[in-house]
């Protein structure tokens, strides 16, 4: 695990608008969970009745199972295996998608997630503005913003897992991983060479700051080590740099950084990496 390559952007995409709105109105989930067919009633019942799901039967509302029905429908889920992390805000499930590859299907629950933490991040972004109070609505717009940045930051040349698809609170994106597990955290793995990950880690932060994007909550335990790469992950609350608590999220992010590299015995601080990134980045429009 000693590669730590980096993206190719020659063939990258502009990054997209940060004014972008991203619509977070009733769903196609919402509508069928209202009618509430024979078949979606059906398979409601088998995924309560899997094991896997067993213990979010309480958290699971009925457009939650629109959702995911949905993306059945569609064909972006053939079949639900195990739970691969589970947490407050979001459960991730290992699946089979298209094509029979592996994906990852990422659930919020919109009955439990502490929607006033990603309310901070939410408000004050451009493309949420008239967002409504409630929980639901706090939760679809955050998934639609975590798919909108990664495709973001794709196009910017940074390495986070592919955004599949999204339905309501329910993200399907690129599987990080093998036959064995999910991909280990940075804190997980023994990094030979640590200037050359360290390398790695402050270009992608380049990158995404130049694409107007700031990750928000970036340390060792949200980069991943996936074949022989490190990959940005968990971007859901990442804001852009017009955002009036961007500047904070990227002191943190880079006090994180340098905090871990440090330890390794790079030569960094939070301040030298700051100015790394700003003098690198592209001149930006006040």
């Amino acid at each position: 695990m000693t590669d730590f390559g980096l993206l190719d952007t020659d063939e990258a995409d502009v990054p997209g608008d940060e004014w972008e709105e991203i619509d977070y109105a009733d769903t196609e989930a919402d509508r069928i969970a209202r009618e509430r067919d024979r078949e979606f009633s059906e398979f409601r019942e088998r995924i309560k009745d899997a094991d896997q799901f067993k213990v979010e039967e309480s958290v699971f509302d009925e457009a939650t199972y629109g959702a995911l029905y949905k993306l059945v429908q569609d064909g972006y889920v053939d079949a639900f295996g195990g739970p691969l992390s589970t947490g407050k805000e979001a459960n991730v499930y290992e699946a089979i998608g298209e094509d029979g590859e592996t994906v990852a299907v990422k659930v919020y629950l919109t009955t439990t997630s502490n929607f006033r933490q990603m309310g901070d991040y939410l408000e004050g972004d451009p493309r949420f503005e008239g967002i409504k109070g409630s929980t639901t609505d706090v939760v679809i717009a955050w998934v639609r913003k975590e798919s909108s940045n990664l495709e973001r930051a794709r196009a910017a040349g940074v390495a986070v897992p592919e955004p599949v698809a999204v339905q309501r609170n329910v993200l399907v994106m690129e599987y990080l991983g093998d036959e064995s597990g999910p991909a280990p955290t940075l804190n997980e793995v023994s990094i030979e060479n640590p200037e050359t990950a360290f390398s790695v880690v402050e270009e992608y932060m380049r990158r995404l700051y130049d694409a107007g994007l700031v990750h928000g909550d970036l340390s060792e335990y949200n980069i991943v080590v996936h074949e022989d790469q490190l990959v940005f992950i968990d971007v859901g609350q990442a804001v852009t740099v017009h955002h009036p608590n961007a500047e904070d999220f990227l002191d943190r992010d880079c006090r994180n950084v340098a905090s871990f590299f440090a330890d390794l015995g790079v030569d960094v601080t939070a301040e030298s990496l700051r100015t790394s990134l700003e003098a690198g980045a592209a001149p930006r429009e006040k």
